[in-house]
């Protein structure tokens, strides 16, 4: 499993680039492993999410998974993690900087010195179980008014639904 976290110029940005990315990985793995098909079923998991509150909880969940997994001790030592980058001052030409993450801070020192404080500690398990939610239901991540707003924009709902069938109305019948 792998997460990114995107801001797409266009509405169709990321799932270009997630198709792409697939039928990329499935040549590569198929060319080297002397196979066909595919390699696994369904489509990438994505959310919407309000970036005033949660892009930042979202960076730490990305980038605290393989703390979380046991990968590494520190999300720093992680090679595919965006921390290099935002807390450490690293270079990397795939990151470019979220304008909530330059209003961290006025320098690069102090941004990175911001970013670096937002990780002393651990996400709350509501918040993780929030954002494993709203990805894996392809929800709006952020507040009813957010995700009211979003629901009108795309027409659809984008919160859980309550969970069984729809109760059935009364209907008048007549007495036996």
């Amino acid at each position: 499993m792998f997460h990114l976290l995107f801001t797409p110029e266009k509405s169709d940005s990321v799932g270009n680039l997630m198709k792409r990315l697939g039928q990329r990985y499935v040549q590569y793995v198929n060319r080297t492993y002397k196979r066909s098909g595919t390699l696994r079923e369904g489509r990438f998991r994505a959310s919407i999410i309000q970036q005033d509150v949660y892009l930042l909880r979202c960076r730490r969940y990305i980038e605290l998974y393989p703390v979380r997994a046991g990968i590494v001790d520190h999300p720093g030592e992680y090679r595919w993690s965006s921390y290099q980058v935002n807390g450490q001052g690293n270079s990397f030409d795939l990151v470019s900087p979220h304008p909530l993450y330059q209003s961290l801070g006025r320098t690069a020192s102090k941004r990175q010195d911001a970013y670096r404080e937002l990780f002393r500690r651990e996400l709350e398990p509501g918040e993780i179980d929030a954002i494993r939610k709203a990805t894996s239901g392809n929800f709006a991540l952020g507040n009813s008014r957010f995700q009211q707003e979003i629901s009108e924009m795309l027409g659809r709902r984008v919160t859980p639904g309550k969970a069984g069938r729809p109760r059935k109305k009364n209907s008048t019948r007549p007495a036996q």
